[in-house]
């Protein structure tokens, strides 16, 4: 009996993208259906009208259940297929449990075949367990941030549980009871169950290790440890990230408890498509958080934008992390070319492809050539001012402003990101 028990837990495990060690080829959409949360987390600060971070969180736009549907028959239509369908928020799918479960509902009547999956912060996991193996969900990612109350004080501002606002150790211990509890109704129900931890510098990185033991103890499958993604507003926004060395170091330490996720990319919650092509940006309509929508940049990879007629200006360089010279559509560790635009005048231009070895390449990239491999980068982005992709870590951040290049981050066309932060660029290196 056991032996069946695993196989269909192994089998399980293969079918989602996240939870199936590389990602492969599996389709995933994120249905941004539950607007509401019921904690808040120091690091996180929510948008329901962004199309310009790429962050768990954030979404263009907060979807109806009919409108989820709609989105789900358009992404199918496009991919081919979908084999994942979830709920990330861009609040908690549980504090919003009828919208998720009217969802999962019109979804099931379309496909009968598509695997379910939520994520939540675990506050109403006892509660509503039983009603998400009941809806069909096979997959549950809960976010665990800390092994006692002491620990969570410093993470959590508020919880608020059956009508009471808590704060303090108190409010952490109530979410902690639960999220153990709630993960090992989980295991009893036959679910399989990813943590994700958020790694916060002198706050919980000492603990993490014994986090995974206790989720592991309650039935956990695998554990994701996350950095820390700085949010503009948030209380933790100033907090420095770890570094890819550190992250890798306490992911192989607590892959002797339980196995780890080297492949999270930290989605959206309106994510479209695998981990490596995501096509959420074909969604998003072309707008930025609470801005009117702007223009849209031809396939080309290239478009003259007006504005700022007649300035005499000197050209500005920039280097955009993307898949195809169009959108601003990679994290600058994941880019294996950037594409050169200039900006000028307040237009836009593409220049070139240059092309460069990733800086990240997973777990087995030592230190070493991770170094050898940015220091390659930085050579190659030689005479550009500025960088923009979706996401930097800490290193590269600051060998880029070394060598006096600014980083800016985004998820737009690549047209409006440079025409954008070549209007707001500094002005003393603008003016001649």
């Amino acid at each position: 009996m056991q032996d069946i028990h695993s196989r269909k837990r192994a089998n399980l495990l293969k079918l989602h993208p996240c939870f199936n060690g590389c990602g492969g080829r599996n389709t995933r959409i994120h249905l941004p259906v539950a607007p509401s949360c019921n904690i808040q987390c120091n690091y996180c600060m929510r948008k329901c009208n962004c199309a310009n971070e790429s962050r768990p969180g954030v979404t263009a736009k907060v979807l109806a259940p009919e409108e989820a549907l709609e989105r789900f028959l358009e992404a199918r239509k496009r991919l081919g297929k979908i084999d994942v369908v979830g709920v990330a928020g861009p609040g908690d799918a549980l504090a919003e449990f009828d919208r998720v479960r009217e969802t999962f509902a019109l979804i099931r009547e379309a496909d009968g075949g598509v695997v379910f999956c939520l994520s939540t912060n675990g506050l109403l996991l006892p509660r509503y367990a039983g009603d998400i193996a009941g809806m069909g969900v096979s997959h549950v990612t809960v976010t665990v941030n800390a092994a006692r109350p002491q620990e969570g004080r410093r993470i959590y501002r508020y919880v608020r549980y059956e009508g009471k606002h808590y704060s303090g150790a108190e409010g952490a211990g109530i979410l902690l009871e639960n999220q153990y509890e709630g993960i090992s109704r989980l295991r009893d129900l036959g679910i399989v169950t990813k943590v994700n931890i958020v790694m916060l510098k002198d706050i919980n990185n000492g603990v993490i290790p014994e986090i995974v033991a206790k989720v592991k103890e309650a039935g956990a499958d695998m554990t994701n440890i996350m950095r820390l993604i700085p949010a503009p507003g948030a209380i933790f926004e100033h907090l420095p990230m770890s570094s890819d060395a550190e992250l890798t170091e306490m992911r192989k330490t607590c892959e002797a408890i339980l196995p780890q996720m080297y492949h999270c990319r930290q989605c959206r919650a309106d994510a479209v498509g695998t981990l490596d092509e995501d096509i959420s940006f074909q969604f998003a309509g072309g707008k930025g958080c609470d801005e009117p929508e702007r223009s849209i940049l031809e396939k080309d990879g290239s478009a003259a934008l007006g504005g700022d007629a007649g300035r005499n200006v000197r050209p500005l360089f920039f280097a955009a992390a993307s898949k195809n010279g169009v959108a601003v559509d990679l994290h600058f560790g994941h880019a294996s070319a950037f594409y050169i635009y200039q900006y000028k005048n307040g237009a836009v231009e593409f220049i070139e492809k240059r092309d460069v070895s990733k800086y990240c390449r997973g777990q087995e990239n030592c230190a070493h050539s991770a170094a050898e491999c940015l220091t390659g980068i930085i050579e190659t982005l030689g005479g550009c001012d500025g960088v923009i992709a979706m996401r930097i870590g800490e290193i590269p951040r600051r060998r880029l402003a070394e060598q006096g290049v600014q980083f800016f981050m985004t998820y737009d066309y690549v047209a409006n990101a440079v025409k954008e932060f070549g209007k707001t660029f500094d002005k003393e290196i603008i003016h001649v």
